[in-house]
């Protein structure tokens, strides 16, 4: 079975995945780091956007298959995965700073997707038991 809806999220966000290790490994070659940061607060900030970013988007972008392999509408999947895609987007723009709007909308829109894949495959579940 085929998910066209989550391809169409997985492969930009799998860009953004791209960009982010991209720019923490660049960054590690250029101070000749290879393990933790070695006291360079930039190259932390890098390898945590990086380490937050591949701590939720793969979980979400699995659960928004399963729902769409359960049936979800076209409309909740677009919601999710352009919300994702917005918030993994804004959130390394203010890793930071704990106060940075950036960092809030982002982290706050992908609990949100994830909050909204959890409910939604519930109902989905529980609708499946009945």
């Amino acid at each position: 079975m085929l998910v066209p809806i989550t391809a169409l999220y997985a492969a930009p966000l799998a860009l953004v995945g791209l960009v982010l290790a991209a720019r923490a490994g660049a960054q590690r070659g250029k101070l000749k780091i290879a393990v933790g940061d070695g006291g360079h607060d930039q190259l932390l900030q890098n390898a945590r956007a990086h380490a937050n970013y591949t701590e939720y988007v793969p979980l979400i972008l699995v659960l928004m298959a399963l729902l769409e392999l359960n049936g979800a509408g076209a409309g909740w999947l677009h919601s999710i995965g352009g919300g994702l895609l917005a918030a993994r987007i804004a959130h390394p723009f203010g890793i930071g700073s704990v106060s940075s709007p950036a960092r809030f909308f982002g982290a706050a829109l992908t609990m949100l997707a994830l909050l909204a894949c959890i409910v939604l495959l519930g109902m989905q579940s529980y609708g499946a038991m009945m």
